[in-house]
């Protein structure tokens, strides 16, 4: 880990200025000084060893923290941070993402408004409605489960299933405004909402890799006390391999089938940004890519017989 207790506040941030959005969310924002992590974490009343291990996932997405390592970690440190995340999205960043583009569109056509101003507005809900599920859904679920109360019709898993990529939408974005909103925009705007875009997303995807990585990892932990593997077992060559949920499983055999991916929708009922977070989750589990890959993988692993693929 590059980020340690004992280390100035100032320094960590040197290291990744992005950090400065995450220190907020946690209530961090004054003078720093020449106090350490633990010193201001503790002024904060917040756990150190949640925040680093935050910080690790945050300031590098391809980080994955081990089972020892979260299981030194407060949850509701973790819900802390996730609530104070939908805020910060809901109510500061998406309202001047509006209102950049309202500027960046006052010399359009109002077709052309119009256009961009709905595609944003459906985003917008969409990105309320996720929050909102995991605000009514998940982290009561997950604030039971701290109680000792388990709700047996829920599981972690099924926020995991349905986990939408939030940032689809914004790649259209972006190239709708760089290729077809027209020359008459004002070209230090475009550029000021293209970058604003960027920020989003980026933020957006350390977000999904915290709840992905800690949040999930965490809650199953909590489901299941005893099946997770001690911090000498975690040495062994295959130990705390992460495993294919159901739904997972029959997406894999689907894209083995030859599927598309609106062909795998309409078969699960599900949408197209589901099945791509199921494909995204099982190449990360698995470490495979390709589409024959994961069809060997699919054969290997008794999920699927080679003479139903064969033409």
């Amino acid at each position: 880990m590059k980020f340690s207790r004992k280390m100035k506040m100032s320094d960590l941030v040197e290291k990744d200025f992005h950090l400065l959005g995450l220190l907020s969310r946690f209530g961090i924002e004054q003078r720093f000084g020449e106090d350490s992590v633990e010193q201001i974490c503790e002024k904060a009343h917040v756990d150190a060893d949640t925040f680093l291990l935050l910080c690790e996932v945050y300031s590098a997405p391809s980080f994955r923290p081990t089972a020892e390592m979260l299981l030194a970690c407060r949850v509701p440190d973790i819900l802390r941070y996730l609530q104070q995340s939908h805020d910060y999205y809901v109510n500061r960043s998406l309202v001047e993402l509006s209102a950049a583009l309202q500027e960046l569109t006052a010399p359009c056509t109002p077709t052309q408004k119009q256009v961009i101003q709905r595609f944003f507005s459906d985003y917008r809900r969409e990105l309320e409605r996720h929050f909102e599920m995991e605000e009514k859904t998940v982290i009561p679920y997950v604030k039971d489960l701290l109680l000792g109360f388990r709700n047996t019709s829920y599981t972690i898993d099924r926020f995991e299933e349905n986990h939408a990529q939030i940032h689809e939408s914004l790649s259209d974005l972006k190239n709708l405004i760089m290729k077809s909103l027209p020359d008459v925009c004002d070209n230090r705007q475009r550029i000021a909402v293209l970058l604003s875009i960027y920020h989003l997303e980026q933020d957006l995807d350390h977000h999904t890799c915290i709840e992905d990585d800690v949040l999930v990892p965490m809650v199953r932990m909590l489901e299941s006390p005893g099946s997770y593997p001690s911090a000498t077992q975690q040495s062994r060559p295959d130990e705390g391999r992460e495993e294919l949920s159901q739904r997972e499983k029959e997406i894999l055999i689907s894209v083995a089938q030859g599927l598309l991916n609106k062909e795998i929708a309409d078969r699960h009922n599900i949408s197209i940004n589901t099945v791509i977070t199921h494909r995204k989750n099982i190449t990360r589990k698995t470490g495979i890519k390709t589409v024959a890959g994961l069809t060997a993988y699919a054969i290997l692993n008794n999920l699927i017989d080679i003479n139903s693929i064969e033409s």
